[in-house]
């Protein structure tokens, strides 16, 4: 009896939970953070129009190299938010950086500032260079 009464009071707060997380998230407001490959990145970088592309990293480090139509908004500096205002919130945005923790700093900044499509590139250009993919 004291089993079946726990677990009917577990059920219910589970229900009750998602039933409250459903409310306060629509699927509107929610962003999505996307983990993807390099291969994926190239895909979109060549076959979509207009892409959003935004290396996060160094100014000197864009110098060195770079993906092809890469922006560079380095996540580190204090201007960073204002910079990525000029984005289209509505567009994906591809983020990159050397080996990915930069970029997942930023895409969660992204995140929290409205932008609906985030994809985060795995590995960085570190992973990119490894699968020998072109660079500017």
């Amino acid at each position: 009896m004291k089993k079946s009464l726990l677990v009917l009071i577990i059920s219910i707060l589970i229900i009750s939970f998602q039933s409250c997380k459903d409310a306060t998230h629509s699927p509107d407001q929610v962003s999505e953070i996307e983990l993807i490959s390099p291969q994926q990145v190239y895909d979109a970088v060549h076959n979509e129009d207009s892409v959003q592309l935004v290396d996060v990293r160094t100014s000197e480090e864009f110098l060195e190299s770079h993906l092809k139509g890469a922006q560079n908004i380095c996540v580190t500096r204090s201007d960073f938010k204002e910079k990525i205002k000029t984005l289209d919130k509505d567009k994906p945005v591809y983020l990159y950086c050397k080996i990915g923790g930069r970029s997942a700093r930023a895409a969660r900044i992204l995140k929290e500032m409205g932008f609906k499509k985030v994809y985060d590139m795995d590995g960085g250009i570190t992973l990119w260079n490894e699968k020998n993919l072109m660079l500017e």
